[in-house]
């Protein structure tokens, strides 16, 4: 599980944590992203909800749009770049968007550049923005993170950010998908967080 003991600090659009800084994406990330969605360790299980990204100019494509769609989206929604904070290096994105096809459920989607993976940062990233979530004045009372089959690092983030597999189904991108929940009684069933939320 994340250690539950650390602080999450929301300030507007940013969200910190011991290790990382969420932050909005920004055009000159285009670069960095691409170590990040260009991988096909990564790429391989985003599609069809996000093709893989072969070049900058892809990646400057895509991050453009992201820019773009921030302003449109309903609060908590919102992509957010990964920084570690100790370095400000770019290495991962996290999500919180609509599942198609209704938009009724949220999910969160977290991806890291491999040469980072088995730290507990995607854990610690998706865990702020539940946090995020759940502490907004929306209402939300559950969070679903959904996965391609044998994706077990995946699955294994979703353990450890709280969330509890529910079963699978073909409701969303047309495909046949494990289904993970959090609600927001559970984020911190094993020890506090203690959140901040700066005005």
């Amino acid at each position: 599980m994340v250690d539950r003991t650390h602080r999450v600090v929301i300030e507007g659009s940013r969200i910190t944590t011991p290790r990382l800084a969420l932050r909005p994406w920004a055009t000159r990330d285009a670069e960095a992203a691409l170590a990040i969605y260009g991988a096909g360790e990564v790429s391989r299980w985003l599609a069809p909800a996000l093709e893989p990204v072969s070049d900058v100019a892809a990646m400057q494509r895509l991050v453009d749009r992201w820019v773009a769609e921030a302003g449109t989206l309903e609060p908590p929604q919102g992509r957010w770049a990964v920084e570690l904070r100790e370095t400000g290096q770019l290495v991962g994105g996290v999500s919180l968007l609509p599942l198609p096809p209704d938009d009724g459920d949220l999910e969160i989607g977290w991806q890291l550049a491999p040469n980072v993976w088995g730290r507990g940062l995607a854990a610690e990233a998706g865990h702020a923005v539940a946090h995020q979530a759940f502490e907004s004045p929306s209402g939300i009372e559950e969070l679903f993170a959904v996965l391609r089959p044998r994706n077990n690092r995946g699955a294994a983030t979703a353990r450890r950010v709280g969330m509890e597999w529910v079963g699978e189904t073909d409701k969303y991108y047309g495909l046949r998908l494990q289904v993970y929940r959090l609600r927001k009684g559970d984020l911190d069933d094993h020890g506090p967080t203690t959140t901040l939320r700066a005005h």
